[in-house]
């Protein structure tokens, strides 16, 4: 098996990398755990070919799924069977309640019987349509799924999907519309590098949140986009709350417990004394602890810009605002426009796809946003936003994914916490200085995809290396 997972590449499409416009709504999306690119993305894709379908839909006899890669080898871990069930069902990451999945999925299962859109019941034995091909790559990208929907008389539809990163989808085949390009040409200050990002700033005064937002206007009403970017942060607030008082045990196996709610009692109880040297990380390590096992949990997380990372950018998000006087709507807002665009630099040059480029490319890049987002709405310059973003990533470069038990959870949740604290102390960093330095963000984004290419692919979210297979499942 090794022989054959060492020779995926990515090359093709590339799916993982975007050469159309990007959006702020492209970097945060309101979804379940566990995992952006093998939860939300196949439930999309499964969801996109039942609509596919159209008409034909009442024709279909039955569909069966085909899973590659790292959806292969993890996806059990990930909860994707689940996801391709919800998905043909007519199901959305934004709009299933994760408190009824185990239900909707076991009447499936019960019945071997799948309501395709939520109108046309076929069978469904998994063990016949929903197959793991474990240790075969498609060779554009690591997570590929085939669908297939047979008639009475034969196929109704073939369509190849891939997961590439933070919930996103490609079909094969796929072109950029036409009012996708145009958007582009609308856009007052594209750019699609932190040289070019930083030239606009300075040829228009503007800093890195305006120059976003005044690009979001080619897409949406402004109202719109602060509307949206005010439910995205509350939504990391109520899953920062959620987190800090469910307890139990982490589903999959491992017997992990969850830890938010006791810290946040001990350390509720402690504000109330002196304040120990710790005290901030530890809050901060809370908030990104809460996250992520809501997120382990299956639960309703934001994925910014994927689930595996979920927790880094809300934690330093709610860390600047108990820390720092004057908190509000507009500053968060400032904080996930500049956030964003460090989001898009790292999407449309490398990858945010685990699968593609390892954890660098989840919390790696969430620490590099946070970092930036930070810097924003403490009063940094834009060369400071970037040089922040600089160091948030390039003290992550190299960083694997090797998820134990294909769950994302050891060391997965951890993780984020030491993201979220890299990511302080890179604005700290960054503030103290004047915004010159040596290592340009193109040049570490860069980096960051020469290193992501070079990595072995059991390093890549196939928990066939690393931690995955030197520490022995509890």
């Amino acid at each position: 098996m090794s022989k054959t997972v060492d020779k995926v590449t990515t090359a093709g499409l590339p799916p993982g990398r975007s050469a159309g416009p990007i959006s702020v709504l492209d970097l945060f999306t309101i979804g379940i755990g566990p995992s952006s690119s093998h939860t939300v993305g196949p439930m999309r894709a499964a969801h996109r070919f039942i609509e596919c379908l159209g008409e034909d839909l009442w024709r279909c006899r039955s569909v069966v799924v085909e899973l590659y890669g790292s959806l292969a080898l993890t996806g059990k871990g990930h909860r994707t069977d689940i996801a391709i069930l919800l998905g043909l069902s007519g199901w959305l990451p934004e709009s299933v309640d994760p408190e009824a999945i185990p239900i909707i999925a076991g009447l499936i299962r019960s019945r071997s019987e799948v309501m395709l859109g939520g109108r046309h019941a076929v069978g469904f034995d998994e063990s016949k349509h929903l197959a793991f091909c474990t240790g075969e790559f498609l060779p554009e990208h690591s997570n590929g799924m085939k669908f297939a929907a047979h008639s009475d008389t034969g196929v109704l539809l073939r369509q190849t999907y891939y997961s590439v990163g933070g919930g996103a989808i490609v079909c094969e085949g796929d072109q950029p519309s036409n009012s996708a390009v145009r958007n582009v040409g609308c856009e007052p200050y594209p750019f699609t590098t932190g040289r070019e990002l930083l030239a606009i700033g300075e040829s228009t005064g503007l800093s890195v949140a305006e120059i976003v937002a005044a690009n979001e206007l080619s897409h949406r009403e402004e109202t719109e986009t602060s509307a949206f970017l005010d439910s995205v942060r509350d939504a990391m607030m109520r899953c920062i709350e959620r987190g800090c008082v469910n307890g139990g045990v982490l589903p999959g196996g491992l017997n992990v417990p969850r830890r938010a709610p006791g810290l946040f009692s001990k350390l509720k109880a402690s504000s109330k004394g002196a304040t120990h040297p710790f005290h901030v990380m530890e809050w901060v390590s809370l908030f990104a602890l809460a996250v992520n096992e809501e997120n382990a949990a299956g639960g309703r997380v934001v994925t910014a810009p994927t689930n595996g990372a979920a927790g880094v950018i809300p934690a330093v998000l709610k860390f600047s605002e108990i820390f720092f006087p004057d908190p509000s709507p507009a500053k968060a807002r400032i904080f996930l426009l500049t956030a964003s665009a460090i989001g898009m630099l790292y999407k449309r040059n490398a990858s945010i796809s685990a699968a593609e480029m390892g954890c660098q490319g989840e919390v790696g890049v969430a620490c590099s946003m946070a970092a930036a987002g930070l810097v924003a709405v403490l009063g940094g310059t834009n060369r400071q936003i970037e040089n922040a973003a600089e160091i948030g990533m390039e003290h992550n470069l190299g960083l694997t994914c090797d998820p134990i038990g294909g769950l994302v959870q050891i060391p997965c949740i951890e993780r984020n916490t030491m993201g979220a604290i890299k990511a302080i102390n890179a604005t700290m960093l960054a503030l103290h200085g004047d915004g010159r330095h040596h290592v340009s963000l193109d040049a570490v984004i860069e980096t960051m995809r020469q290193t992501g290419e070079d990595m072995r692919t059991k390093y890549k979210e196939t928990s066939l290396g690393g931690l995955a297979v030197n520490v022995v499942d509890c």
